[in-house]
């Protein structure tokens, strides 16, 4: 989002659940010199320094109820005052807020500030659980053992498409990050026996041959799609077949395009 915004200033993340409530303020707002013991001189917090571009506020159900309020005043003002100081600081920056939880409900039970949530709600995007799209893991594990492999300078195994129809089947309840740790896993050898699901009778009880095989062809069409960045014409060369065959196979299996080269 902040990549296709076009604004021009930083991409400033922050995990307000990771933050203790100690050195919150400081760590969103800033701090002048004196404001606190300790505070020697002064900072400027992650508000400040996304200006001019986006700040990504993650599990922000975990924001102390106090610090939704100045939040809010922010929003609404435009402006913030660090913490210690008493002048105004003009501020422009998109703010992205992600939960793990229902903010309304959150709010119902007094948990979470409504007025924020309004405030901040301007466009939702709800992301299913993976279990509720399943279509996707095959091209997400392609593309986390692609950058694990290029990250610990090591070859990706190869899975079977029975394999991969396994782990369609599986809940991940960590979602995309429990995914993200499988790949790495899977890259490194460590992948235990759950991971790895030797069962393929199970497989070959609820996949039929033509089932099997689509599976394999999807996922080498996956795999040259990711390893060649999305571009289909490069893609098409890998698997040595035309690129309209390609697009073609693409669409029967509701692949995106990504990006081609003409020629």
């Amino acid at each position: 989002m902040h990549a296709a915004s076009g604004r021009t200033g930083r991409f400033v993340a922050i995990n307000c659940g990771a933050l203790p409530e100690s050195v919150f303020e400081s760590e969103i707002f800033g701090h002048e010199a004196g404001a606190f013991t300790g505070a020697q001189k002064r900072r400027i917090g992650k508000l400040e320094h996304a200006d001019g571009g986006t700040l990504f506020l993650d599990e922000i159900e975990s924001m102390p109820l106090a610090l939704q309020v100045k939040l809010l005043r922010v929003l609404q003002e435009r402006s913030l005052e660090r913490l210690g100081g008493n002048e105004p600081i003009a501020l422009d920056c998109r703010v992205i807020a992600a939960s793990k939880a229902d903010l309304l409900q959150l709010a119902a039970q007094g948990a979470f500030r409504e007025d924020l949530y309004y405030r901040i709600g301007v466009v939702s995007i709800e992301l299913p659980r993976l279990r509720d799209r399943r279509d996707d893991i095959p091209l997400l594990l392609a593309h986390f053992i692609g950058e694990a492999a290029l990250r610990y300078g090591r070859e990706a195994a190869l899975w079977t498409p029975l394999q991969m129809a396994q782990w369609q089947q599986r809940d991940w309840p960590g979602n995309v990050r429990e995914l993200r740790n499988f790949a790495e896993r899977w890259v490194l050898g460590v992948a235990d026996a759950t991971d790895v699901s030797l069962a393929v009778a199970a497989s070959h009880a609820t996949l039929s041959l033509p089932q099997q095989l689509d599976a394999y062809e999807r996922t080498q069409i996956e795999r040259a799609l990711a390893g060649a960045g999305a571009n289909v014409a490069n893609a098409a060369d890998q698997l040595g077949i035309p690129r309209k065959t390609l697009y073609d196979k693409m669409k029967k299996y509701e692949l995106s395009a990504g990006r081609s080269v003409s020629g």
